[in-house]
Parts: C-alpha cells; structure tokens; sequence
C-alpha cells in the first residue's frame, strides 16, 4: 500500500514511525514545508512544498499511486486538503473541512456546543466590537481571551496568569479585534489534561490521557509556547485524576462527535474522520472543554503513538472504512515522558540556523520537529527543534530515559528538567485535592 503523510513535524515522524511499523510494509511518502530527517528516513519519497498547496498535494498524491493518507498539521485541515483528496479516490485520515472547523474556528466550536448542550462549555459570547466586548470582561470578573482562528496554541491568554488583571484582558481583546472575531469566556481553575481519539464517524478509540507543559520556563513559568514536553502514566488517567473523570470527558467527546455527524452528515457524508483531540480542564465540577483541535497534538502524539499495539495502517484503514467498531485497539501499559529541546531565546526570540548533533540517546526515543537538513547537518529553524521520549513501568523512570538522552544532544538549546519530575506531579495531585475538598 501506498500512504501519503502530510507534515514535516515532530507529531508527523511519530506517525511516519507509527504507520512504518506496520506488518502491511507500506511504502511511505510525504509532503512537508522543509525536510525533516526523520520523516525523510522512513520514506521512499518525498515533496518539499507548503503543506497548504492543495492541488499540488493532491497531484503528488496521483503520482505516487496513493491510496491512503494522513494528515498531521490543523492548516492544511483548514485548507481542505482531506476533502480534495477523498475526491481524488484517497482514503483520508483527517476530518473534511465542515468538521475541522471545530479547531479553527473557536467561535463555531462554542456555538456548536451550545447548540448541542454539550457539557463542559464556559459562560462566553462571541465579539466583533470593543465597546460591548469591555463590557462582558466586566461583567465575567475572570475570563479566558481567545482569538476565533488558528494561533498555533499560542493566542489564548487568562487572567491571572499572562492577564494580570481587568485592564490587561480589556487591552489584550482590543489587540485581537484589530484582526477579527473574539471569544471572551469565564475562567475555569484546575488542572489541563488532553484526551485524543481516532474517530471514524461515529465510533471512537480513545488514546491514555496526557498532560502537556505550555510555559517556556521551569516552574510553569514564562510565555506559552507550543507545549515543551508531556507524560502519560502507565494506564489510561493521570496521577492527579479519578476514573469518573476520564469517562466523563470521554462522554463529551462522544457527544461532540455524534453532534458532528447530525451537523454535517449531509455535507460530508461520513461525518467526523480522523483524530479528535479534546483539551480539557479538570475542575471541582469534573472536566470542562478548553477546546478541541481536529487532530493529534504536538508534543503529545509522540507520548500515545508509540504505546498503539494494533497495527497502525490497519487502525488508519479502519477510521477511514468506518469500521473502528470491528477493530479493537489496543495499548501498553507504560508511562511516558516527552521533552522538547528547542532554540536559545524560545519563543519570543528564537536562534535559528544553529547547528543540532545528536549523541547517544540511550533507550529513549527521538523525533525530529522544527529542523531542516542541508549537507548532512541538522539545524534550528526558531522553532521546537528536537524531541526526546521515555518509556517505562514508572513516570520516574520514563523521565530519567528522557532526560538523560537530552543531554546527550549538543546544540544552542534549552529544555525543561521538570516535566515529568515527581515533584512537579506532586504539585498537580495537591492542586487537584485542594480544589475538590
């Protein structure tokens, strides 16, 4: 079998290893902005081309016979990349455009809930002027800000962490109205967790919960970025949750994607196909939904890929069929704990073009993210460079596995030593007590 992967990060060499490991030895190409060395190991060809180019995606697609692809990246979702190659005769994994709205439009995604009485939705309106935007913040007292399209996890803002207070929210919401819509909705206090899922229409397999670290700095500290590193324990919850919690979330993402379906089934005649990832808050109330994005998060499917035991091409074809029901997928029990090294001065002001050399990474994983190869050398582009996973019995001992393999890796770096740490768990285990006592 022939597989197109589209996407040239961290996320997509997981996958690339994932669908390489496959009985089925499918023959792997791919199309990313610039070229990953990882990703470009692992196929027999690739194109180097930006990942929104549609009809130039699609063409590669024919040239190369494929039969079957995978879709990493939320931009070339929002471009509708899976619908032009569904009508080119490719099976995709990756929702049609009327479904991966759900990420890119935030604004759509809460007035779905809505709409639907989905459980976990805030208090929140939806602004286009500053006027009445002023006045909701007011009224709120606590509030989350979030630019309606794509930031790639970088523009949502709270107060009491980067919005000090009323001012700073009312100031930060007129910045974003310069450039469109803007959702203001109340603040949720907990603990942030993700729940992934492959999804095929109506069923859905779901993927052991994760916690990702958004801030730069130790100690949570710092500007957001991208997520540098995130742990799973050896089952399906974290330390800092209760099975309710887990099967409760689950429920929402049911019902999410059972809305999905009656939303758009017309349109889309299969409903929603792919990965659904569900970023949830773990509050006194149970988990309530920060978002959802319409495919597997970065740097967290590098934690869940490599624990699947059911082929991966087989669970593709599975999603894009709609035959997830008849196939179940399975686990190991094994935690895990991913960190990123990324460039001096990340995120705000980023080296770049500095060279990366791996050395000896011990049991750990690696996966390429934001690099590019010339020469024979791996160098930074400014962003997320290179990651690092441990897996074992234990958190602790997954966090060892990664954290001596990055410092085997030379370069003008820097990492956080903390997650996956026991003290750091133990902070979210004492949050989570306090909050539900």
């Amino acid at each position: 079998m022939n597989i197109l992967l589209i996407g040239g990060g961290g996320r997509e060499h997981a996958i690339a290893e994932g669908i390489k490991k496959s009985k089925h030895n499918p023959s792997l190409y791919a199309v990313m902005a610039k070229k990953n060395p990882g990703i470009a190991a692992l196929c027999e060809d690739f194109l180097l081309e930006k990942e929104t180019e549609v009809e130039k995606i699609v063409e590669y697609a024919k040239a190369r016979k494929v039969e079957m692809a995978f879709v990493g990246p939320e931009a070339p979702l929002a471009a509708g990349a899976a619908d032009a190659l569904w009508e080119a005769g490719v099976l995709v994994v990756g929702p049609k455009k009327a479904c991966a709205v759900i990420e890119f439009d935030k604004a759509w995604a809460r007035n779905f809930m809505k709409k639907y009485g989905i459980e976990g939705c805030p208090a929140y309106e939806v602004f286009t002027e500053e006027g009445p935007a002023h006045a909701f913040i007011e009224k709120l007292g606590d509030v989350a800000v979030k630019p309606s399209g794509l930031t790639g996890g970088k523009g949502v803002k709270v107060m009491g962490d980067q919005l000090p207070d009323l001012e700073a929210a009312k100031a930060y919401t007129s910045e974003l109205l310069e450039k469109g819509p803007v959702v203001i909705e109340e603040r949720f206090i907990g603990e942030e967790f993700t729940l992934q899922a492959f999804v095929d229409g109506k069923n859905l397999a779901y993927f052991p919960a994760v916690q990702d670290h958004k801030r730069a700095y130790e100690g949570d500290l710092g500007p957001n970025t991208g997520g540098m590193g995130s742990y799973t324990d050896a089952g399906e919850i974290l330390p800092f949750m209760l099975p309710e919690d887990i099967e409760k979330a689950k429920k929402i993402m049911q019902d999410t994607v059972r809305a999905l379906y009656e939303e758009t089934g017309k349109e889309t005649g299969s409903g929603y196909q792919g990965i659904l990832y569900g970023q949830f808050i773990l509050t006194a109330n149970g988990p309530k939904v920060v978002e959802f994005n319409a495919r597997f998060g970065d740097p967290e499917a590098m934690n869940v890929i490599p624990l699947i035991e059911t082929d991966f091409v087989e669970v593709m074809a599975a999603v894009a069929n709609g035959t997830l029901d008849k196939l179940p997928v399975r686990f190991s029990r094994k935690a895990t704990v991913c960190k990123y090294a990324v460039p001096a001065g990340y995120p705000d002001n980023p080296e770049k073009d500095s060279e990366v050399v791996v050395g000896d990474i011990g049991k750990a994983s690696l996966y390429y993210a934001s690099v590019y190869e010339k020469e024979g050398k791996v160098y930074t582009t400014g962003s997320r460079a290179i990651a690092v996973v441990g897996s074992a019995d234990t958190i602790a001992s997954a966090e060892e596995i990664a954290q001596r393999a990055l410092e085997n890796i030379k370069g003008n770096l820097f990492f956080r030593k903390d997650i996956g740490t026991a003290d750091l768990i133990q902070k979210r285990i004492d949050h989570m007590k306090e909050l539900r006592s």
